[in-house]
């Protein structure tokens, strides 16, 4: 695992008045803090942890914090505060780990393979987009990979059918539901039939029209006649 670099300036002064004026300037409020050492304050280039967030995503994040005229920590980002609308970031709470000791990690659940249900119709509910996993940093996982090509309508996974090997564990006190294949929405049914209904509808509209050119052709054929 490759720790990400991040910049950092300690700051002085706390309080609403001054995380705003940070904010005014492109910063970033935040603190570091670790089960050995004192809580710090800290200020954040927003920009960079903006492309920061865009390139790695924001779980499972580890930094190798460097704050200015201090020495480096290896950190992970433990809580990422935004405004209502996800536009501005707020608040950064890093948490200084122990490369040797076991955290706790919120992993992305992502899904490999396409359903034999799929293919018949069905529909893939993530039912858990996240899984907290429990690890040393070095094992963590970039995502948690599950495999439904052999899963059919109805079929699911469940937390304790997953298998990350025998450095990553996945905390659970109850076997709940991560992946299903559900059943063809009736909203899907409704279109399938409206489509169907749209295509009897065009074929009779062609049928009607070609016996309605026969019965035009007949007529002028008998008006030729009789002059």
């Amino acid at each position: 695992m490759d720790l990400i670099k991040l910049k950092a300036k300690q700051r002085e002064t706390s309080g609403k008045g001054g995380a705003r004026r940070l904010r005014q300037n492109k910063a970033i409020p935040g603190i570091v803090y670790g089960p050995k050492s004192e809580p710090v304050m800290l200020s954040l280039d927003a920009i960079e942890f903006d492309k920061i967030i865009r390139e790695n995503g924001s779980t499972g994040l580890f930094f190798n914090l460097k704050i200015e005229g201090g020495k480096s920590k290896t950190v992970m980002l433990k809580e990422m505060q935004m405004d209502t609308f996800g536009l501005n970031y707020l608040h950064i709470d890093l948490h200084e780990i122990d490369m040797d000791t076991k955290v706790t990690v919120s992993i992305p659940v992502a899904v490999v393979g396409k359903s034999k249900g799929v293919e018949e119709g069905g529909v893939v509910q993530i039912i858990r987009r996240e899984l907290d996993v429990v690890c040393k940093p070095a094992d963590t996982p970039e995502s948690i990979q599950i495999d439904i090509s052999d899963l059919e309508i109805g079929d699911s996974v469940h937390v304790e059918e997953i298998d990350l090997g025998d450095n990553v564990e996945i905390p659970f006190d109850v076997d709940f539901t991560v992946i299903a294949i559900g059943a063809p929405t009736e909203e899907e049914e409704e279109i399938e039939e409206d489509e169907d209904l749209l295509e009897e509808g065009e074929a009779e509209g062609e049928t009607d029209g070609e016996d309605a050119d026969a019965g035009k052709a007949e007529t002028a054929d008998k008006d030729t006649a009789d002059k």
